[in-house]
């Protein structure tokens, strides 16, 4: 695994970590934050993550796909936690989605 890759890996475990806690966050404040849009877009997120890193990890010559997807629901869940940015769990939690998705996308298009 190069740099680029294991950095990848690393933005993609630390996103999953922040979307879990951001899901306790959200439900016990309740309210908008506990809306369930909200709630299964932070667990998808989470979820393609740990998929990503895995794929990675395992040195899938499939993770430029992975890595693509991933990009786009962590844009898609730092949208949805940017919107509530006043709360900075809320803030953080967007901050590590757009890391990932940057990562990501530089590592879905450098072998795509």
């Amino acid at each position: 695994m190069n740099e680029n890759m294991q950095d990848c890996v690393d933005r993609c475990d630390e996103c999953r970590e922040a979307c879990l806690s951001t899901i306790t966050h959200c439900l016990e404040k309740g309210g908008r934050h506990a809306q369930p849009a909200h709630v299964r877009l932070l667990a998808d997120c989470a979820e393609i993550c740990q998929t990503s890193a895995n794929f990675m990890i395992r040195g899938s010559e499939h993770h430029a796909g992975t890595c693509g997807a991933c990009a786009d629901v962590c844009d898609a869940c730092a949208r949805s936690c940017e919107e509530m940015a006043e709360d900075a769990e809320m803030k953080r939690c967007a901050e590590a989605c757009r890391a990932c998705a940057q990562s990501c996308r530089q590592m879905a298009g450098a072998v795509a």
